[in-house]
C-alpha cells in the first residue's frame, strides 16, 4: 500500500513539473451587465486536449485536437467579449457566436465577483488553483493577471496597457524648464515637423501652440490630437475654445472618456507629450497651456521637460498613443466657439536656455506600466537625491506615499535626500497638504539624525507661479522628467508618461533649476526670539515671587 501510494505521488508531481500551460490572466467582474464579457486567458505551449478548467461547480475542456502556442483567450460570451475588446476571443464556453469556437463543457462555468476560484486541471492532476480574496483582490473592472509566478503586481483595469519596461541608447536630448524656455522649444520643434504629429496632453489652451500646430498643418503635417475628456472640473471654456479652432484648422481631435455604457481605461489621461517624425518625442510636466508653456519674458509654472532624439524611442512612444488612442472610449471631440486663453501679464526674465546632450541612456516610464521604476531610481541612490513636487499625498495617515518613503529609506543609508513642494494657497491652506508634509519629513529627519530635508518654494521670490513639477534627481547622474503626480491614482490608474535619463550633463542641467527653486524656499522654519513675551513673563514671575514671599513673612 505504501508503494502505491508513493508511486500516486511520484505520478502527481511528474504531471505538475511537466505541465507546460498556465492560467495567466482572468476577469471576473468586467462592466458589462450580468459580467457576460468575462473571461480567462491560458498561457503555454503544447497540446490542451487533457486540460480543463473548472471553478468548483461547472466548467470546461477543450476539443480534441486543441493547442496551444503562446496566450488563449475563453470567454464566457465571444459576443460580449469583442463588444468589450473590439476582437474576439479564441473560444466560448456559451454558444452565442458561430465564428467563434465553443470549449466542451457540462455545467456552465460562472466566475463570482467577489469571492471564488479557478482551477486548472490535467488530465485527474491539479496544476494550479487561484482563489480570490486570497490570491488577488476582487474590483470591478480589474484584470487579474500572473506575472514571475506573482498575481497582479499593479492593478491592471480593463482596456489598460501592459507594456513591459524598455531601454534606449546613445539618445540626443534637449532639455528645457517651465516657465524660461518652455515655448521656445515647443514651437522650435513643431517647425521642424515634415510629415507626422502624435500629440497627447490632458489639458490643452495655448492660442500660441494651437497656431503652432496650425502652421504644421498648413504646410502639410498630420497632426492627431489626444485629450483627456473629463478633467477634474471639466474642459474649460478656453480649452473648448482652443480645440474647437484646431478642428476647424483640420486637425482632428480626439478626447478620452468615459460614457454610460464605456469605461475609459484611466481614471485620467494625464500624460504631456507629443510624437515628431517618429524620430524625436517631446514630453515634459507640464500642460500645454500659458501657465505651462508661457509666453516668452512672462511668469508661469515651474516644469521640467525634453526633446529625446532616438527613432526606437519614438517608436515606443508612437504605439503608447496608437493604442490609447484606439480605445473604445476615445471620440471625435469638436469643442465649441468662445473666448481663448489669456497669457500672464506678470513679466519674468529667463535664467535658463534649452542645452543639447548627446549619448544619453533613456527609459520610458509609463503609468501605470513601469511607474514603479521610481522606486527602483529612488533605491539606486548613493549619494543625493533631489525631489521637486507640486505635492505628495501618503497612502493613509499612518502609511506613508511609497516613494516617499523610498526616499526616507535612501536618507537611513546616508543618502542626501532634500524634497521641494508647491507652497500655493491651494496646496497650503488645507489641514493636510504641503505644509503638513514638509513638517512631517523634517520631523522624521530631525527624530532619525539622518540627512533629510523639506522645504515649501518661495514662490514670491522665485516668481514662479506654481510648482507643477514631477521630477527627480538621483547622484547627479540620473533624472526623472514625468507627469506623475505622488499620490495613489497617478501612478496606479492614470495614464501618465515620464523618462528616466542617465546623462550627468542632463542632471547638473535640472540640479541647477532645481537650486535656483530650493535656495530662496521656506522649510518649517524654526521659532524667533520674542523679547517681548519673554520680558512679560520675567516680569510676571517677579510679581508672583513677591506675592509669594509677603504672604509667607507674615
Amino acid at each position: 500500500m505504501r508503494r502505491l501510494f508513493a508511486l500516486i505521488l511520484l505520478l502527481c508531481c511528474i504531471g505538475y513539473a511537466g505541465a507546460t500551460v498556465r492560467i495567466t490572466g482572468f476577469c471576473p467582474d468586467p462592466y458589462l451587465h450580468d459580467d457576460a464579457d468575462e473571461y480567462i486567458v491560458l498561457s503555454g505551449n503544447g497540446p490542451l486536449d487533457t486540460f480543463s478548467i473548472t471553478d468548483g461547480k461547472g466548467g470546461f475542456r477543450f476539443p480534441c485536437g486543441t493547442a496551444i502556442n503562446g496566450d488563449l483567450t475563453i470567454a464566457r460570451s465571444g459576443q460580449a467579449y469583442r463588444e468589450s475588446h473590439g476582437n474576439a476571443p479564441d473560444f466560448e464556453w456559451l454558444d452565442s457566436s458561430p465564428d467563434i469556437p465553443d470549449v466542451i463543457g457540462g455545467r456552465p462555468l460562472r466566475m463570482a465577483n467577489a469571492n471564488g476560484s479557478l482551477m486548472l486541471y490535467d488530465g485527474a492532476v491539479l496544476v494550479q488553483s487561484v482563489a480570490w480574496p486570497r490570491d488577488v483582490k476582487p474590483r470591478e473592472g480589474q484584470v487579474h493577471y500572473l506575472d514571475g509566478g506573482v498575481w497582479d503586481r499593479r492593478p491592471l483595469m480593463l482596456g489598460q496597457s501592459h507594456f513591459a519596461p524598455a531601454e534606449f541608447r546613445n539618445v540626443t536630448v534637449t532639455t528645457f524648464v517651465s516657465p524660461d524656455c518652455s515655448d521656445e522649444l515647443f514651437s522650435g520643434v513643431v517647425s521642424t515637423a515634415s510629415k507626422e504629429i502624435l500629440l497627447n496632453v490632458y489639458e490643452f489652451s495655448s492660442p500660441s501652440m494651437g497656431a503652432s500646430l496650425a502652421g504644421a498643418h498648413e504646410r502639410g503635417v498630420n497632426i492627431t490630437m489626444l485629450v483627456e475628456g473629463g478633467p477634474v472640473g471639466g474642459i474649460a471654456k478656453d480649452e473648448r475654445a482652443a480645440l474647437w479652432q484646431l478642428n476647424r484648422s483640420g486637425i482632428p481631435v480626439y478626447a478620452m472618456m468615459s460614457t454610460k455604457n464605456v469605461h475609459a481605461p484611466y481614471r485620467y489621461d494625464h500624460a504631456k507629450y507629443l510624437v515628431i517624425d517618429r524620430r524625436a518625442v517631446l514630453l515634459a510636466s507640464e500642460n500645454f497651456k500659458y501657465s505651462g508653456f508661457a509666453s516668452p519674458g512672462t511668469t508661469g509654472n515651474r516644469g521640467w521637460g525634453v526633446l529625446l532624439e532616438d527613432p526606437g524611442l519614438a517608436g515606443y512612444f508612437s504605439t503608447v498613443f496608437t493604442l490609447d488612442l484606439a480605445a473604445p472610449s476615445t471620440v471625435p471631440y469638436n469643442g465649441s466657439s468662445g473666448p481663448l486663453e489669456s497669457p500672464s501679464s506678470e513679466k519674468r526674465p529667463a535664467e535658463f536656455s534649452p542645452m543639447k546632450f548627446e549619448g544619453a541612456t533613456v527609459k520610458p516610464v509609463l503609468a501605470p506600466d513601469t511607474s514603479d521604476q521610481i522606486t527602483s531610481l529612488i533605491a539606486s541612490a548613493n549619494m543625493t537625491v533631489e525631489i521637486e513636487e507640486m505635492y505628495i499625498k501618503n497612502e493613509t495617515p499612518l502609511t506613508l506615499n511609497p516613494y516617499l518613503a523610498e526616499a526616507v529609506n535612501a536618507s537611513r543609508r546616508g543618502v542626501r535626500v532634500r524634497v521641494l513642494l508647491d507652497s500655493s494657497w491651494y496646496d497650503t491652506e488645507g489641514p493636510n497638504d504641503n505644509d503638513e508634509m514638509v513638517a512631517l519629513i523634517n520631523r522624521i529627519g530631525a527624530t532619525e539624525h539622518i540627512p533629510l530635508e523639506a522645504r515649501c518654494a518661495n514662490l514670491r521670490v522665485s516668481r514662479i507661479t506654481t510648482i507643477h513639477n514631477k521630477g527627480v534627481i538621483v547622484d547627479d547622474q540620473k533624472v526623472l522628467v514625468s507627469s506623475i503626480n505622488w499620490n495613489s491614482n497617478s501612478p496606479q490608474f492614470n495614464r501618465e508618461a515620464g523618462v528616466i535619463i542617465d546623462h550627468p550633463g542632463v542632471a547638473q542641467y535640472f540640479r541647477a533649476a532645481f537650486e535656483d527653486d530650493w535656495n530662496p524656499a521656506v522649510a518649517s522654519p524654526e521659532q524667533k526670539t520674542d523679547y517681548v513675551k519673554l520680558i512679560a513673563a520675567g516680569v510676571l514671575i517677579v510679581l508672583l515671587l513677591v506675592v509669594w514671599y509677603r504672604r509667607h513673612r507674615t
